[in-house]
């Protein structure tokens, strides 16, 4: 019987079309890459040691995110700490920069091709948050659970974003979205907390000799068994002085105090024994002639006292409206749809980063995710493919970098500027056809973006040696790449292998010549042809369509609260 069981999984037309991205190579754009150095940015910037530190290793990528996110898996695999999307929600409505009405089928095909993708870029250690409401949540749940295993399922965050709700949805008016969160490895997955700011603990903690603490759960029972006849070992009295020290031996002057409740006979919480061991946690308090006991709640000794974050997700900070108006004071106008509030994704990036780590947002959208990971002093990828790419994510992260971004989460982080990121464009396909419908290498690649691209199809890392010619790219210390359109002579190849040593080389060329097998250590492959059958060419991996012309009328929007 065992034998014919089969795993529980979704399933849905078309999944086993899934597709093969070609891993095509970024090509910088100088003229729209941007930095400033610290020295540039306003005085005092670092005077507070607790002031975040730019960060210039960044990437911006315009393009299909399904193909720069293959595009980033040989180099970034397992090293990303944080995911963030907020991916077409399929809501069936028409957005400026997204027809966000795709098909339960498409959009299932969709998110699972960029999420196999993703689960390879995270860290051991890290974890993926998604975006998403009713209308895919549930499938996305199970396709997570497919993709990272369900074990490491960390939580499913109901997460308000207009607390009035939005009085046009049928039934019930809608107050909150959800966040999907999911580990690399729930086992090694490394989480951090809300710190309770200094205005937080002067207002709700005090200091004994022992550490901070608050008062917690009254030391009375409550419920069907705090009676003394469900618990007669927790009935016995307690002795309280007039400065309220405690004592479980009756003492002349103290007061004797019970559990008793509106006369019934009541229990404590804890038995004598925990009383007398924890006896300097518990509070005393007054209020007339009644004297109530009291739990010290404490933080975790010698730690500044933080908060767990709840399962639901709530500030007034994270509301909708909020990320409006940030986009507006940065732009002037309303420029962006339902842009997600900085101080939410600051929430995410606190909980599940620290400086210097990586964070990844493949549906940048207006660029909050980037703004908010640069101000927090993190490094960042972000990928867009619409055409806010240009007028939105660029000129945003130009305003962080330069310090005039006085919005969002800028004054909590001690933000002043600084920093910068590299921008790219996807590189078109390696392989076209001519006019005989023969394929081809695209002869807009020239001889270093040929190198770059068969390093990529090939599972090696572009790393050109400045002394040897043939040592384009490594797969390891003793294994190495070399790609030429030249047909290579028998005196070619004896000349790369006398100096190659011990080392394995790869070499992919136009066409060769004489007997290679003398030649052992070296690997020769004909191109195109060795990379015909790696993946699709030439076909775009989106099937989101971007509306790039459109005019007011074509569009109708429900206006933010």
């Amino acid at each position: 019987m065992s034998g014919n069981l089969t795993r529980l999984e979704l399933t849905w037309p078309g999944k086993e079309n899934k597709a093969n991205p070609e891993p095509r190579i970024l090509i910088e754009d100088v003229t729209k890459s941007y930095s400033q150095p610290v020295s540039d940015t306003k005085d005092g910037l670092f005077e507070d040691e607790k002031a975040v530190q730019p960060t210039f290793d960044n990437l911006l990528i315009h393009g299909d995110n399904l193909l720069a996110l293959k595009s980033l898996e040989q180099d970034y695999a397992g090293k990303v700490k944080c995911i963030y999307i907020d991916p077409p929600y399929n809501t069936g409505n028409a957005f400026e920069h997204y027809d966000d009405g795709l098909q339960h089928t498409i959009w299932l095909s969709l998110m699972r091709d960029r999420l196999e993708i993703l689960s390879k870029l995270l860290r051991e250690d890290g974890s993926i948050w998604i975006s998403i409401d009713d209308n895919e949540q549930a499938y996305l749940k199970l396709l997570c659970d497919e993709i990272f295993g369900p074990s490491n399922f960390v939580a499913n965050l109901p997460t308000i974003m207009n607390l009035k709700g939005n009085q046009d949805q049928f039934c019930f008016a809608g107050s909150h979205e959800y966040t999907i969160v999911f580990a690399k490895d729930k086992n090694k997955l490394t989480f951090n907390q809300f710190a309770v700011d200094e205005e937080e603990v002067t207002q709700e903690w005090e200091e004994d000799e022992i550490g901070l603490y608050k008062q917690g759960a009254n030391l009375k029972s409550t419920g069907i068994n705090a009676p003394r006849s469900k618990r007669p070992n927790l009935f016995f009295p307690v002795y309280i002085s007039s400065n309220n020290e405690i004592s479980l031996e009756k003492k002349e002057g103290y007061l004797e105090l019970f559990p008793i409740t509106d006369g019934e006979e009541m229990s404590w919480r804890w038995s004598k024994k925990k009383m007398l061991s924890e006896i300097a946690d518990i509070i005393v308090k007054r209020n007339g002639n009644s004297v109530s006991l009291y739990k010290k709640q404490r933080p975790e000794i010698g730690d500044i006292p933080t908060k767990k974050p709840k399962s639901l997700f709530y500030k007034p900070e994270y509301s909708s409206g909020n990320g409006t108006s940030q986009i507006k004071k940065i732009f002037g106008e309303k420029v962006f749809d339902y842009p997600k509030p900085e101080e939410l994704i600051c929430d995410f990036i606190t909980l599940s980063t620290n400086p210097g780590d990586l964070v990844l947002d493949s549906f940048l959208g207006s660029g909050t995710t980037a703004a908010v990971a640069h101000k927090m002093g993190r490094r960042w990828i972000g990928i867009e493919m619409g055409r806010q790419c240009y007028n939105l994510c660029i000129p945003r992260l130009q305003k962080v970098i330069n310090g005039e971004d006085q919005g969002g989460i800028t004054k909590s982080t001690n933000w002043k500027g600084g920093g910068g990121f590299k921008f790219y464009e996807l590189a078109s396909s390696l392989i076209t056809k001519d006019k005989m419908g023969k394929e081809i290498i695209d002869p807009k690649y020239n001889a270093d973006m040929l190198a770059e691209a068969m390093c990529k199809l090939m599972g090696y890392h572009y790393h050109p040696d400045t002394e040897l010619y043939w040592k384009q790219g490594y797969a390891s210390e003793k294994s190495f790449i070399f790609t030429t359109t030249n047909n290579l002579q028998p005196e070619d190849l004896k000349e790369i292998h006398d100096k190659l040593g011990e080392a394995n080389l790869l070499i992919c060329c136009g066409a060769f010549r004489g007997d290679f097998k003398a030649f052992p250590n070296m690997t020769l492959k004909k191109i195109p042809a060795a990379v015909l059958k790696k993946c699709e060419w030439g076909k775009p991996g989106y099937p989101l369509p971007v509306l790039e012309d459109f005019t007011d009328a074509d569009f109708e929007f429900e206006e933010e609260e």
